[in-house]
């Protein structure tokens, strides 16, 4: 089997609730989604995406997508998809880092591979061992009123834990962070997310102000180590996210005992490949995992979806469904939502397919000639 055609869209994903605040002044209405579409000469194609949370997150940029493509596509046209370790390798030997702008052409060659051999992803990447996943909600940077109102719609959609944005300014984060856990009802959990947003001395004064309340204290600073000179005055659990970049960060967060949760963003760690590598050893070590990714629609919530599907329940904290985060869709099918929980198709390979009446022209189109093929 040959990739005889790479394409690439881009689509708009408008947030569904207007303005998506978080961090220290981050904010965006619409974050741009890049799907990777691979043809083969079986008759198989296969669908991938990264959707960056704003273009200054995680040094990632929705034209980066568009820029690698250009780079490898020469070479990547002719190769097995089905050969997905082959196919990581040869990235990672093109161009090396922009483990973001590869993810999605990981993801596309392991539909392709569940396409081929008639499974699910899930049952590729090692069996369904959590059958729906529990589903945390953002509450983003904005009023009392608006926080208990969005909290309480999502809980009718049957969302128990939620994600307080924070990271702006640290006085008024204490109180958001007193105020959103005083709304929790009974078995609900509360994350408090500054993506980086503190300093260490805010992060600090936070900490100490809030001690008395039960929340997780996620990725308050910028590097791992600051978070650590964090993690060494704080009461609360600590989850680390942005700075869980790869396998090597695993191996150093594992030998220090450096958190009690990892957030695992598949384009993060650069695809699909990558990330069950990593999520295996932090689980194989007992440090739970959240399976999630940057932004995204159907394309991306349906590998999110079997990503947390193969995760082992006892290690999976939550999961999120992207997808419903956005007034426009990439893909038509993939995994649905049931009573606050995430459940992935059982259908071959990612099971949701490009929308290609609402991506619009490609911006990248290239193919095999045909005395290639």
């Amino acid at each position: 089997m040959k990739i005889t055609r790479i394409r690439i869209y881009k689509k708009p994903l408008p947030y569904i609730g207007g303005t998506y605040v978080w961090g220290a002044g981050n904010a965006i209405t619409t974050a741009m989604a890049s799907v990777v579409v691979l043809d083969t000469d079986a008759g198989l194609q296969g669908c991938g995406e990264f959707t960056p949370c704003g273009e200054n997150y995680m040094i990632a940029h929705s034209e980066g997508v568009e820029a690698l493509t250009k780079l490898i596509a020469p070479s990547l046209l002719g190769e097995d998809p089905r050969q997905v370790g082959r196919i990581e390798q040869f990235m990672d030997h093109l161009v090396q880092g922009h483990g973001y702008a590869k993810s999605p052409f990981d993801i596309a060659c392991w539909d392709i591979l569940g396409k081929a051999t008639h499974q699910p992803l899930w049952m590729l990447l090692g069996g369904k061992l959590t059958d729906g996943a529990p589903m945390y909600r953002v509450a983003p940077q904005k009023s009392l009123e608006d926080t208990k109102a969005e909290m309480a719609a999502h809980r009718q959609s049957g969302y128990r834990q939620f994600q307080i944005k924070v990271g702006m300014d640290w006085v008024e984060d204490i109180d958001r962070i007193h105020a959103g856990v005083g709304l929790l009802l009974p078995g609900e959990k509360a994350m408090a997310d500054a993506n980086q947003g503190w300093r260490v001395d805010n992060a600090i004064r936070v900490a100490d102000a809030t001690k008395g309340l039960d929340y997780i204290l996620e990725q308050p600073c910028k590097t791992y180590e600051e978070c650590q000179q964090v993690r060494r005055h704080a009461s609360q659990p600590m989850k680390l996210d942005e700075c869980v970049t790869g396998i090597a960060a695993a191996q150093r967060i594992v030998h220090d005992r450096g958190a009690e949760i990892c957030c695992l963003k598949i384009s993060n760690l650069g695809g699909l490949s990558k990330s069950r590598r990593v999520r295996d050893f932090l689980v194989d070590n007992r440090i739970p995992v959240v399976a999630e990714d940057t932004w995204g629609g159907e394309i991306t919530t349906a590998a999110v979806a079997h990503f947390a599907a193969s995760t082992p329940d006892e290690f999976l904290i939550n999961s999120t469904d992207l997808m419903n985060y956005n007034t426009a869709s990439t893909g038509i099918g993939g995994a649905y939502v049931k009573t606050g929980k995430l459940y992935a198709s059982d259908a071959p390979g990612l099971g949701v397919e490009p929308d290609f009446d609402h991506l619009g022209a490609p911006v990248f189109d290239r193919s095999l000639d045909a005395a290639e093929r």
